[in-house]
């Protein structure tokens, strides 16, 4: 099993930055990368697409609204894994309340590459949704 995660401090409080990006269909109104999000099952899984047309289907697995995290796994995606699952959370920064922390990490089992190129791989995307973020943030302010 291999995993990553990338962190990054946002300028917006925590409550604001979950107001964003706590809902589970939430992506398209902050990542660029995912302009299309619909949902099945309830809204336990929700169907993404991106700008080229690829389909990714992830199932929430876990939500915790007050400690502002969700967690989701991968049934269906172009990417070379299995058994992947991801948690995206925001802290509060301690002295700073116009200030948070976005963590995204995942875990997951390689299958066709090798781990470093999928490590590689989730870290760009994760880094470059927090960046997507803090210009999402910054443009609301």
């Amino acid at each position: 099993m291999a995993s990553t995660s990338v962190s990054r401090h946002v300028p917006a409080s925590p409550d604001r930055v979950w107001r964003l990006i706590g809902g589970f269909g939430s992506l398209p109104d902050w990542l660029p990368y995912i302009p299309e999000s619909t949902f099945a099952e309830g809204g336990r899984v929700r169907r993404l697409k991106n700008p080229d047309g690829d389909v990714i289907v992830e199932r929430l697995v876990e939500f915790d609204d007050i400690e502002r995290f969700y967690s989701y796994t991968i049934l269906q995606a172009p990417f070379p894994v299995v058994d992947y699952l991801s948690t995206l959370r925001v802290h509060a920064v301690t002295g700073d309340g116009d200030v948070a922390e976005v963590q995204w990490s995942g875990r997951f089992v390689p299958e066709g590459a090798g781990d470093d190129e999928v490590v590689a791989l989730f870290t760009d995307i994760y880094r470059e949704g927090l960046d997507a973020l803090h210009e999402a943030l910054e443009q609301q302010r």
